[in-house]
């Protein structure tokens, strides 16, 4: 039985996929994300859906509950990282 079959998709969660994400200056994630998933805790610089250009700082297993389009390759060193998504 399928919990999920006839649940509305929500951005509240909970997420229905997990893509992994190659950092990248240039291309934005094939979905926006709801979520980031960090493997290995760096930094991380992405374009949030409101626009803008943000760095942080994830310790090792985090989940960044922050609307992400891209995930820029200069300046993240961590590594690891899944797009949580509606699919």
């Amino acid at each position: 039985m399928n919990p999920f079959a006839h649940r509305a998709r929500s951005i509240q969660g909970p997420a229905t996929d997990a893509l992994p994400v190659t950092p990248d200056d240039a291309t934005d994630l094939s979905m926006t994300a709801i979520a980031l998933y960090v493997e290995t805790g760096g930094t991380v610089v992405v374009d949030t859906v409101a626009g803008e250009t943000r760095t942080m700082a994830v310790a090792d297993f985090s989940i960044l509950p922050l609307g992400t389009t891209r995930v820029r390759a200069t300046g993240t060193t961590a590594t690891g990282i899944h797009a949580l998504v509606l699919a």
